[in-house]
């Protein structure tokens, strides 16, 4: 996951660049894909992981703490969504 991060860093870095360079806007926009998509990724990995471990543990213990989980699991994937 620091790998892709890193990547992800290094491709915005790239973007700051290419706009203080005034590189060709569709380049650029380009470029904010690549970084977005990264990120995306990213961010889909760590919710994967949440789920597989945080989550499931939560329901296995049920009750309260299990309800609490799957509304933060669920809060985190319509901002995902919406994003």
């Amino acid at each position: 996951m620091l790998k892709r991060l890193r990547r992800a860093e290094g491709q915005v870095r790239g973007v700051a660049r290419m706009v203080d360079e005034d590189a060709y806007c569709i380049d650029i926009l380009t470029q904010v894909s690549a970084a977005t998509k990264a990120l995306e990724t990213v961010a889909l990995q760590l919710l994967e992981d949440h789920l597989a471990h945080c989550v499931a543990e939560a329901a296995e213990a049920g009750g309260p703490v299990a309800q609490a989980k799957l509304a933060e699991a669920s809060a985190a994937i319509a901002r995902l969504v919406r994003s």
